[in-house]
């Protein structure tokens, strides 16, 4: 049998990295997606035998890294061999990828915190909102694009033959190099537009509704701003969800480096637009609202702009299949996503109710704490594609090796950022508000913030081992525990203590997911027990 040759874990991180203008990194891709479906966790009910050169290629690739770990252990503790710097070398350009939408609530908070502490609560309470509605699709709908793009980015590049699984119909248009017909893409951004939209008019006429049920009474200070906040912002629906789909049609094509110059220069403009509305033109609120908006509209724009120079975004050809396809694909996601949104909306409406001064200490803390988690998100989503190489592979020493790197990485990461926040939180903090008391109230809930973040990289950390070997059952389920867990805490303990209540129950909800994902871990059930296993797949052909 004649078989390309392997990509290297070194080729997925510089197509990471780098546009993959030339058609070497394709063909490298298109061979790595080939490999994936000769593995176990891709298959159909049947085990395809591993080639020879495909076993030579991964003896070669243990041996370099037992070497590279020789006297140091299995796990190589916090060594920087070639796993660690593939590890980082996708992180960090997926870091800068992640941090649009949090950055720009950042920027907002930094401006509106100027304004007032109900101004700043009631952005806090308005950002959870729509949150809650608009982050719905967010992951699935970002992951389950990159998934089929690039499975059909190899159909079109005859590597259809073996393929078991979804099965797009192909373009009966002649397609070129420079621009290609995928009808994934098409079918994503529709359903990325219906979403939107639908996501609009939910939230511009149900925003009391959503006021009254997350504890904000007409008669409290913060409810007219927040009222205003949310309709403003809602009318960036469909920007945010339709941009997180070309997104993952351009990870799907191996492009990363135009998302992050889109992003780039959305959050600029979000920038400028702040310093001129909020206090100049006397906008306020709105003014905060708008500029945000506006620059979720530059980013999706700039993004469909370079989408359809690489491949058709607007077909005739969007079926309803697709559309099943991409739903049946994302509905444990979504649940999953479900259950984090809950349990983060529960607690912001329960600080909401402490008073307009106590939320804002809270939302200066808890953006704080999410902005932060990118980099955990980014160590995720490098752990999730490098674990998800290696087990479709059969290599599954190589695995347990990325396994453990990954949850090194994330052990100091999490230790470094506490330390940097615990020191330097009081400085950051001034940023966001000159008001006194809101800043005491801040300061006293940097404990929880600092004390969390080595848990929190742990957790993060496990969702994308989750998603590497496909673990989205165990993922969602267990989310559903622990987030009924958290949430029956926080409703108990949140009236008697207060602040500390909530972060105590938000430090909670980190921890029970770190350990769900250690237990899931260590019982080598499900997909994980090829990953504890030394048996190689030649050996099931006997």
């Amino acid at each position: 049998m004649v078989t390309s040759p392997p990509v290297t874990v070194r080729a997925v991180a510089c197509a990471l990295t780098l546009t993959p203008s030339s058609r070497l990194n394709q063909a490298s891709f298109r061979n790595c997606l080939a490999q994936r479906r000769r593995g176990p966790a891709r298959c159909s009910g049947k085990q395809a035998a591993v080639v020879e050169d495909e076993e030579e290629t991964a003896s070669t690739r243990e041996a370099k890294n037992g070497e590279e770990g020789k006297g140091r252990g299995a796990q190589g503790w916090f060594a920087l061999d070639t796993v660690g710097l593939d590890i980082l070398s996708i992180a960090l350009p997926a870091a800068l990828a992640l941090a649009a939408d949090p950055i720009a609530a950042l920027v907002d908070t930094a401006f509106v915190g100027h304004l007032g502490s109900a101004e700043l609560a009631a952005v806090g309470v308005s950002i959870s909102v729509f949150n809650l509605v608009s982050k719905l699709f967010n992951v699935p709908l970002l992951n389950v694009t990159t998934s089929f793009v690039a499975e059909q980015q190899a159909m079109d590049n005859d590597y259809a033959g073996s393929r078991e699984g979804y099965d797009f119909p192909r373009s009966p248009e002649e397609l070129t190099p420079k621009r290609k017909f995928l009808p994934a893409v098409s079918t994503s951004l529709a359903l990325a537009a219906g979403i939107g939209l639908m996501e609009t008019v939910a939230l511009i006429f149900g925003s009391g509704t959503l006021m009254d049920m997350i504890g904000i009474p007409i008669d409290s200070p913060m409810r007219i701003p927040a009222e205003q906040f949310l309709t403003f912002r809602a009318y960036g629906a469909p920007p945010i969800v339709v941009a997180l789909a070309a997104q993952g049609a351009f990870r799907g094509l191996m492009d990363t480096k135009t998302p992050l110059y889109a992003v780039g220069v959305g959050n600029l403009v979000n920038v400028i637009l702040d310093a001129i509305l909020v206090f100049p033109l006397g906008f306020g609120v709105r003014g905060a609202a708008l500029a945000t908006v506006t620059s979720e509209y530059v980013i999706a724009c700039i993004l469909l702009w370079k989408l359809n120079s690489k491949v058709v975004i607007f077909s005739r050809n969007v079926i309803g299949g697709g559309i099943i396809h991409y739903l049946k694909s994302g509905g444990l996601l979504i649940g999953r996503t479900i259950a984090v949104l809950l349990t983060m909306t529960l607690s912001t409406s329960l600080a909401a109710r402490e008073g307009p001064v106590p939320m804002a200490g809270h939302q200066l803390c808890l953006q704080v704490w999410l902005t932060i988690s990118l980099l955990n998100d980014a160590l995720a989503l490098a752990g999730q594609a490098l674990l998800a190489s290696e087990y479709a592979k059969g290599n599954y020493k190589q695995a347990r090796l990325v396994l453990y790197r990954v949850l090194q990485i994330g052990s100091v990461t999490g230790i470094a950022l506490a330390v940097a926040l615990f020191f330097g939180f009081g400085s950051f903090s001034v940023l966001f508000t000159n008001d006194p008391a809101v800043l005491d109230i801040a300061k006293s809930g940097v404990w929880f913030v600092t004390i969390s973040q080595p848990i929190n990289a742990i957790a993060f950390v496990i969702d994308g081992l989750y998603y590497g070997v496909s673990d989205f059952a165990y993922a969602a389920y267990s989310m559903f525990f622990v987030g009924a867990i958290s949430s029956a805490f926080l409703l108990a303990a949140a009236p008697k203590l207060g602040l500390g209540g909530i972060w105590s129950g938000l430090v909670l909800f980190m921890s029970l997911r770190a350990a769900a994902g250690f237990w899931r871990l260590g019982s080598k059930g499900g997909p994980w027990k090829h990953i504890w296993s030394d048996t190689e797949l030649i050996s099931d052909k006997k």
